[in-house]
């Protein structure tokens, strides 16, 4: 099932066990309940998933390119697994949704088919192709050994505000309450850590304490999707400003969108150290 993504890790020697990439994505247990992993693949099916999230993206492209001509969108390889229904952080913290769109030509949806994340099925899949996009040739490179947490948070910001402006309200991130959206501290303490790199503590600056605690980072205070709700703000802030909208903006720079838009927030980017 995983094979055609292999080339994800084109990077690391000798590839890695796809196996596990499943299981770190929070995939379905082989040796989980299977008539409760059939009723959710039927209920995947009945919902005509695979046709709306290949839909979905091609309308996420024609919004990309008709944004901006230059743009190179890659060929892409599209997985949508079914989750796993007994992980409870998959079920409960993240709400039945994992993605990753990261790295060129590829992305990966892991879902549970609650009604909210059937809702949400377009929303999820054009999120991860904002940052696919972002991501390939021509735009920004993520250089593991210079990345910083306002990058992160950034691209969160870019591509759940990318997803709404095609899908409206339903393209927020769903895991994130609406409480930490609107926290000032939330917005601040996220703030304090903009600067701060190595990618092993950005879990907790971006999702929160309680999957930098999965992923055995330290925790910094910050509930569930922090980054995603300052992320929005920093964006939303930045295009009141500078103008035009995040399908526009795919390829700018964390650097340009944060120093316009903290000042209009009232924040100052400094160092977490």
């Amino acid at each position: 099932m995983w094979e055609p993504m292999a080339g994800m890790f084109h990077f690391v020697p000798g590839g890695v066990d796809m196996a596990s990439v499943h299981t770190q994505n929070f995939g379905f247990s082989c040796e989980g309940p299977m008539g409760r992993l059939r009723d959710g693949l039927d209920t995947l099916i009945a919902a005509d998933a695979w046709q709306r999230i290949e839909t979905a993206l091609e309308r996420g492209i024609t919004a990309l390119e008709s944004a901006d001509p230059t743009v190179e969108v890659p060929d892409l390889q599209v997985l949508l697994v079914l989750g796993d229904p007994g992980n409870e952080h998959f079920m409960e913290v993240v709400q039945g949704m994992s993605g990753f769109g990261g790295i060129s030509g590829y992305i990966a949806i892991t879902v549970w088919p609650t009604p909210l994340v059937l809702e949400r099925l377009e929303a999820i899949a054009v999120h991860e192709l904002h940052h696919n996009v972002r991501y390939s040739p021509g735009g920004i490179v993520w250089n593991p050994a210079t990345v910083t947490v306002g990058e992160y948070v950034v691209s969160e910001g870019l591509a759940d505000v990318f997803a709404a402006e095609l899908y409206g309200d339903a393209g927020y991130t769903h895991f994130v309450a609406e409480s930490t959206r609107h926290d000032p501290a939330v917005l601040a303490k996220v703030t304090s850590g903009l600067d701060g790199t190595g990618m092993e503590d950005f879990a907790a600056w971006v999702l929160g304490d309680e999957t930098a605690r999965l992923f055995g980072a330290e925790p910094v205070g910050l509930p569930t999707g922090a980054g995603y709700a300052a992320g929005t703000r920093f964006v939303d802030a930045y295009l009141d400003a500078a103008g035009g909208t995040a399908a526009q903006n795919v390829r700018a720079s964390a650097a340009e969108i944060l120093h316009t838009a903290l000042p209009r927030l009232g924040l100052t980017q400094r160092s977490n150290g």
